[in-house]
């Protein structure tokens, strides 16, 4: 799979484009401050009660509601929330999309999932950073770029993917490459992704490891910072450089240890439960399952979200975090430019 750069795309543009950004939060504001920067022709389309309109009239750009923008652009990319996105797009989007428009996500869910409604007579498309707003804006103005995910579900014009293109290019992704994906690919990988590893396993591992070292009498504290805090410091290896380098930079012990140790941590029937959850995303089940809880007021998130932020780790942490004055410096100060 071979990624495009911004040299190639040196002659696509959204020069004869009007683009409406629908969403001020993380990546709507990253990503419209990064289309302004480049020249495009922008509108914002917000709620005129929504927190978002003032930073956005702030900020310098023309914001409309979302009707009024939509109505005036051929290009419209839709940057709010998943389950924010269908009552939106049914109520205010949909009605006032121009034939031959474009209809941009930066996450497939949606489309994925069938939650929306698609007129035919448009191009539907995704562009979606590997990184948080924060970081696609930060690259931008260093001249460097996030790498983005790029994909065509509909191409009414013969130019969906032209489109698509552009618009990565003109938020930045391609200083960075784009690969080509599918809704498909990018909403399912992503979903495990989130669940088995990043958010939902990872943390289950350091919550779990912690509890062995506390029920076996050892400080909470010491606990911490070996299952928690230091933790960091081998994302940071796993970023910057992959398995190699976090094998080349932790000890000789550190290395036999992993070696050895971890496959009995991460078993075969770690690998059977990761298929389930994949197979899950596949079918649509956990989407159905979200989407109903949502509906139903987020009982269940709630509660298992309080228990998170109850756990006894995170009470230590608070402790530990309080004394660690880096945590409080300035971002730029930090190094934080990854």
């Amino acid at each position: 799979m071979t990624a495009i750069t911004d040299h190639d795309l040196e002659r696509f543009s959204l020069h004869a484009e009007r683009v409406a950004v629908v969403g001020y939060g993380s990546q709507g504001r990253a990503q419209a401050l990064n289309l302004r920067d480049s020249g495009t022709d922008l509108v914002l389309g917000l709620r005129e009660s929504g927190p978002s309109w003032e930073r956005a009239k702030d900020d310098g750009f023309e914001v409309l509601s979302v009707g009024d923008a939509v109505r005036s652009a051929s290009f419209v990319a839709m940057l709010t929330p998943d389950m924010a996105q269908p009552s939106l797009f049914e109520q205010e989007v949909r009605p006032r999309l121009k034939t031959n428009a474009c209809l941009l996500f930066a996450h497939g869910f949606s489309v994925h999932y069938k939650r929306l409604d698609l007129p035919q007579d448009l191009d539907v498309v995704l562009v979606a950073p590997k990184g948080p707003g924060d970081l696609v804006r930060k690259e931008y103005e260093r001249g460097r770029g996030v790498p983005c995910l790029y994909a065509v579900h509909q191409d009414e014009t013969g130019q969906a993917a032209r489109r698509a293109l552009g618009f990565a290019h003109a938020i930045g992704g391609a200083r960075g490459g784009l690969i080509e994906t599918t809704f498909a690919e990018e909403t399912e990988t992503d979903l495990f992704g989130e669940q088995a590893v990043l958010c939902g396993g990872v943390k289950e591992l350091v919550k779990a490891g912690f509890e062995t070292l506390v029920e076996a009498g050892y400080s909470p504290q010491i606990a911490y910072f070996e299952c928690m805090h230091e933790l960091k410091l081998i994302v940071d290896l796993f970023y910057e450089g992959g398995l190699s380098k976090m094998h080349q930079f932790v000890s000789e012990t550190a290395k036999f240890g992993a070696l050895t140790q971890g496959p009995k941590v991460v078993d075969l029937h770690t690998r059977q439960r990761m298929a389930e959850i994949l197979a899950g995303v596949q079918s649509g089940a956990f989407a159905r399952e979200w989407v109903a809880e949502h509906a139903n007021g987020l009982p269940l998130y709630s509660k298992l979200l309080d228990e998170d932020r109850d756990h006894q780790i995170e009470r230590v942490g608070r402790d530990l975090r309080s004394r660690m004055a880096w945590l409080n410096a300035p971002a730029e100060s930090q190094g934080h430019g990854r």
